[in-house]
């Protein structure tokens, strides 16, 4: 399966790797809670979806792909929705997604379903892809990390300090040199902050 747009010269993807964090490093805390995040505001949620109408195909463990599905698929019904919440409803819905499972029989809303090794699985995408992939969740991106795939990342920090639980970095065998390529301060104190890997 690849995912090269049309008429394209050339196939290589840019992995990417952004979300929401604690200013003490933390996607979830202790209890695997995310309620800290709040909903986002308009400014913040329109970045989201800046960033995910970007995306060629997203990377997604079973865990957070339940999450998503959950809720998105159908968001955009919703009579109550804003125009933010409905735009990334569609955006999330059409947009490919290989789903990292050994228990889930299926799965929908444009995605497929990937036993392989995630490292192995993505190399291959990479170079099978032109445009940006995204690998959604810590724990499917510790080992893409950790092997050195992951380009960018994309780390928004909320300021709240949540005092332990998942981080957004694994342990690593050694530094990752990053350059700053972006800071972008949204309502209430959260930042963003921009980084592409320093390759040699």
């Amino acid at each position: 399966m690849s995912f090269a747009r049309a008429g394209s010269l050339t196939t290589m993807g840019k992995l990417t790797y952004g979300m929401n964090v604690s200013v003490d490093g933390y996607i979830a805390d202790v209890n695997g809670g995310i309620d800290w995040t709040g909903p986002p505001d308009d400014e913040l949620h329109q970045y989201w979806n800046d960033r995910e109408r970007e995306i060629a195909v997203a990377l997604y463990g079973r865990r957070l792909y339940d999450l998503m599905s959950a809720y998105w698929p159908t968001a955009d019904q919703d009579p109550a929705a804003s125009p933010i919440t409905v735009d990334f409803a569609r955006i999330w819905r059409d947009m490919p997604k290989v789903v990292f499972s050994r228990t889930l029989e299926s799965v929908d809303w444009n995605s497929r379903l990937e036993r392989g090794d995630i490292v192995e699985v993505a190399t291959r995408l990479k170079a099978e892809t032109d445009g940006l992939l995204e690998v959604a969740g810590a724990t499917l991106a510790a080992p893409l990390v950790r092997a050195g795939l992951v380009d960018e990342f994309q780390i928004v920090v909320l300021p709240t300090a949540v005092g332990g639980g998942t981080p957004f970095f694994p342990q690593l065998p050694s530094h990752i040199p990053l350059r700053l390529i972006e800071t972008r301060t949204f309502q209430g104190g959260t930042v963003l902050l921009r980084y592409e890997a320093v390759r040699d």
